[in-house]
């Protein structure tokens, strides 16, 4: 499984937002040339990531992005699941239904553990955690 190119850039745009600290702000303009991010796709994952509660814009001379609540609280789970949906390794995880072969299918449980494991993992990592680790450097 890879990530879209889109969730890697909601990430590092997150991620830059959160090493402005709890009142931090920035123009998209900056976000797109520090993280090397297009324009064009950060204006459409700026609009994804605020719908989905995770950051406030404001226009005009004073505008911008940040975060809609605090760093601690912002999973890398929630950014990659904002942009490209819910984690889902194959289909028979989410819906039993969807295997023909369910009554003598060896791997539904690897693909359910390797899934749980996989949004634990997604889960616990918040943007305090990774802007701590970038500090450090």
């Amino acid at each position: 499984m890879q990530i879209t190119k889109q969730a890697d850039y909601a990430v590092r745009a997150m991620t830059y937002l959160a090493q402005l600290g709890p009142a931090g702000q920035a123009a998209t303009g900056v976000i797109a040339r520090e993280r090397s991010i297009p324009p064009s796709f950060l204006a459409k994952i700026v609009s994804q990531l605020s719908v989905a509660g995770l950051l406030h814009t404001s226009r005009g001379a004073n505008g911008g992005v940040s975060l809609a609540k605090p760093a601690a609280d912002i999973s890398l789970l929630d950014v990659v699941e904002a942009i490209d949906g819910p984690i889902l390794l194959n289909d028979c995880v989410h819906d039993s239904a969807n295997c023909k072969y369910l009554d003598d299918c060896p791997l539904k449980s690897v693909w359910c553990d390797a899934q749980k494991q996989l949004v634990d993992s997604l889960s616990k990592a918040n943007f305090e955690q990774l802007t701590q680790v970038a500090a450090r450097g």
